[in-house]
């Protein structure tokens, strides 16, 4: 599959960094770390529906459904303290789910079988209300994309 099936072309639309960050949150933002930026930012906007708003070969800004986050490259966090921990980790994602509500598990399990993707759960209705499969991509991160079961668009869940 080529970059330009899915990635606008490389350092096209590179953001203004200081103005890029301070538009950022409230709420949690999400940084992954990638041995190689194209074939992450591929994976995740084939499989997860998002849009690749800039990439080059060290950085990543991806949005889908409401959420926005970055990859970064081993290269580029060189001398950061993550660098030796992500280095070091046979998968880089282990133990965390990334969950991208409001992304079709349907959709996104079909579009990982067909890229050759693992697939750890196929996509199914869970008995706390939403329908979700496991996915994990080539670097390791186990991508969750879910809906509210029956089609519910889902918000903002209210607690007791």
């Amino acid at each position: 599959m080529a970059d330009s099936d899915f990635l606008p072309p490389e350092g096209e639309g590179r953001p203004d960094a200081d103005a890029f960050g301070r538009a950022l949150g409230p709420g949690i933002g999400l940084n992954l770390l990638v041995a190689e930026i194209a074939p992450a930012a591929r994976f995740q906007a084939a499989v997860l529906g998002a849009a690749v708003d800039y990439w080059d070969r060290d950085f990543a800004v991806l949005r889908a459904h409401g959420s926005v986050w970055m990859l970064h490259s081993d290269r580029s966090y060189r001398n950061h303290p993550l660098s030796g921990i992500a280095k070091a980790a046979e998968a880089r994602g282990a133990g965390a789910e990334l969950r991208l509500y409001g992304c079709d598990p349907d959709q996104a399990e079909a579009a990982a079988r067909a890229l050759g993707g693992v697939v750890l759960a196929g996509a199914a209705d869970k008995p706390h209300g939403v329908r979700e499969a496991h996915l994990l991509d080539s670097e390791g991160y186990c991508w969750v994309p879910t809906v509210a079961k029956g089609g519910g668009r889902g918000g903002q869940p209210s607690m007791p």
